[in-house]
């Protein structure tokens, strides 16, 4: 068996390729590839901060972020208050929702050797999901709600990793019972809104569960976006371990690199920012779908590029969709309608292009 290791330069060798999966070396993104992954998630989330039902010049808006802190800004008020109170907690939620969940499910697909993987696969979301709802059942507020959310979600991904894993047990177990443990938590959510006030809290659970940023605010961010920030700081930290995910226990051994504990890792991250996003935005699908896979079209399936792309582009798409879901209409439209309906069709043109699925 040729052993894989890491190089000199952190990547996998040179064509390596272990039970199907080819590594294919790509190195280092270029550093104008560098350069565009980080400027192009500032140039969107400028542009975004003016465009809406009242317009902002990107100069005003430039003039308002910088008059936070100088304490002098020749803009009116209301573009100030409506800058600093709406559009920049909304926007950042965007930015960490989108990088979250597209790294989230770049992990996962990696981690099962699945192309069809996402962030719900261990049912994470089903199970933030039915966290939301009891809470609006229950009459939290949003805090309280997010809480029991990322509590539940966590519960979720527990209870499936103690039913698939196991002496005897491979990596297919665990989805199966993802599978499972996400019909049982869906079936919670159903008996929720069953139990639900028919004139308040049952529209506000379905709402909900379609997906949106409306609420975002600075105290739902204080709560939410750090174990977003932390699962994806891991994440990008270990990328050129994560080449090796796919491998068998045995293949992996013979890289030196403690498998299981990569693994855990893995899956611990991913888990903590999709219960995170979950709790702050509810279901919102498609983007841990296909941000990977347009990354790994253009970056190839090396993770020292893949992740950095994926974080990047998944956060512009977020903010890109999020923008259009409140400016296309007079009545905002869900997040996950505008992703189904743009994920979809786009997914099936990159699968017609690349000829097939690539991990």
């Amino acid at each position: 068996m040729k052993v894989l290791g890491r190089n000199n330069k952190g990547d996998m060798p040179d064509g390596a390729s272990v039970a199907g999966v080819s590594f294919v070396k790509t190195g280092r993104l270029s550093l104008a590839w560098k350069v565009m992954l980080i400027v192009l998630p500032v140039i969107t989330a400028v542009l975004a901060l003016g465009i809406g039902r009242y317009s902002i010049s990107p100069a005003d808006v430039i003039e308002a972020i910088a008059g936070r802190f100088t304490g002098n800004y020749e803009i009116s008020e209301m573009a100030f208050k409506t800058i600093w109170n709406l559009r920049i907690p909304r926007i950042l939620l965007a930015l960490l929702a989108g990088a979250g969940l597209s790294v989230a499910g770049c992990a996962f697909q990696s981690l099962f050797a699945n192309p069809l993987a996402t962030p719900d696969t261990l049912g994470v979301a089903s199970g933030a999901s039915f966290g939301a709802a009891l809470g609006i059942l229950m009459g939290f507020g949003m805090m309280g709600m997010q809480i029991t959310s990322f509590v539940m979600g966590a519960v979720a991904v527990t209870l499936t990793w103690l039913g698939g894993s196991g002496r005897g047990k491979g990596l297919s177990s665990v989805v199966l019972s993802g599978i499972m443990m996400g019909s049982l938590f869906n079936a919670l959510v159903s008996l929720v809104k069953y139990l639900a006030d028919a004139e308040t809290q049952l529209p506000a659970i379905t709402y909900w569960l379609m997906g949106g940023l409306n609420n975002a605010g600075y105290k739902s961010l204080v709560f939410g976006a750090p174990p977003i920030i932390l699962g994806i700081i891991i994440l990008f930290v270990i990328r050129w371990r994560m080449n090796l995910l796919p491998l068998s226990d045995d293949e992996a051994r013979s890289s030196g690199v403690n498998i299981n504990r990569l693994r855990a890792v893995t899956v611990i991250c991913a888990t903590m920012i999709t219960a995170s996003c979950v709790s702050m935005c509810g279901q919102v699908g498609w983007v841990g779908l296909l941000i990977p896979h347009m990354c790994r079209m253009k970056f190839g399936s090396n993770h020292l590029s893949l992740i950095p792309a994926s974080i990047s582009l998944g956060a512009v798409f977020m903010v890109i969709v999020d923008t259009a879901a409140r400016t296309m209409t007079a009545a905002e439209i869900p997040v996950s309608i505008l992703t189904a309906i743009i994920g979809a069709p786009f997914f099936i043109i990159l699968m017609r292009k690349s000829g097939g699925w690539k991990l």
